[in-house]
């Protein structure tokens, strides 16, 4: 074999080795780009997911402030001031309804003496019946709340150990099971979490526990490509209700009967308020006195 053929044979080799490797080189990037442990990583992606959690947590502690305000805190300020002015309260607001439905009397009377009709008072007493029976109604509704106040206050109070747990343990459920911190949950969850506030409302600690045995936190989404978009959503679907909420305990503040709060507190406070009442009462009963003789009078 010539030196020209030998040459021209190592030159052939050599290209062969050179696409080898090209190939060689091509399938390891090929395999670095599709490999598992080289998936692109978001930066935030952590911070965002710590970010969300932490407001989920505090969504669940709002959570439990407003229903300990509305279920527990609110609950026991109204027993205390049906107990100390509750009964002076309905009797000065059973004496307003009773003036206003006497100065409505002597007008449904006078304009039948103006159309010189003839004065039926059964007939009278029914259309009055009709037209103050909302008055009525809020005045059961005041009966139904000294009831509820009288059977709250013979109740049994937890400890303060035993209030503690429940505390905790309805703030757990709160995470796991409420539907503003979970959307996606059951119907029966929704149905368990229910239990939960009737248990909560009560102080029925048994039941809390049970319930807190079959929960868990539900948690957030593994990072993927998805997982991003899901977690910013999810942060301004919390902004949102943690606004919300701020709000509705707010509110809870500034109406009774957490207003009554400080004269409840006060016992100088609490005599001025109940002073207040006796006059208020005093006066309508002056005025019923005044209504029920000008009809008198119209009568004869």
């Amino acid at each position: 074999m010539d030196e020209k053929e030998i040459r021209k044979r190592l030159a052939g080799r050599a290209a062969e080795y050179m696409m080898f490797r090209d190939d060689e080189e091509n399938a390891e990037t090929t395999a670095e780009i599709s490999s598992p442990s080289n998936v692109i990583v978001f930066p935030d992606f952590e911070k965002l997911k710590s970010e969300v959690e932490k407001m989920r947590t505090e969504l669940s502690m709002l959570l439990l402030e407003r229903d300990e305000l509305q279920f527990v805190i609110c609950k026991n300020i109204e027993t205390e001031y049906m107990l100390k002015l509750g009964s002076i309260e309905y009797k000065a607001y059973e004496a307003q309804c009773a003036a206003l439905r006497l100065k409505r009397k002597i007008e449904l009377i006078q304009a039948k003496k103006n159309r010189q009709e003839k004065v039926i008072i059964s007939a009278i007493e029914e259309t009055l019946d009709n037209e103050f029976a909302e008055y009525q109604k809020q005045l059961n509704e005041q009966i139904d709340k000294m009831n509820d106040a009288l059977k709250r206050s013979k109740a049994e109070v937890l400890s303060d150990e035993d209030n503690k747990e429940l505390k905790k343990l309805y703030r757990k459920i709160v995470k796991a099971l409420h539907p503003d911190i979970n959307p996606d949950v059951s119907e029966a969850q929704v149905q368990l979490f229910d239990n939960a506030v009737s248990a909560y409302k009560s102080g029925d600690l048994g039941t809390l526990r049970i319930i807190g045995e079959m929960v868990g936190n539900n948690p957030l989404p593994e990072q993927h490509k998805d997982a991003m978009t899901q977690l910013v959503e999810e942060r301004e679907r919390l902004q949102g209700l943690l606004k919300s909420i701020r709000e509705s305990i707010d509110n809870i503040k500034s109406e009774y009967p957490y207003t009554m709060k400080d004269i409840l507190q006060d016992t100088e406070k609490t005599e001025q308020k109940k002073q207040e009442l006796e006059n208020i009462l005093e006066q309508y009963n002056e005025l019923i006195s005044i209504y029920k003789s000008r009809i008198e009078e119209m009568l004869r």
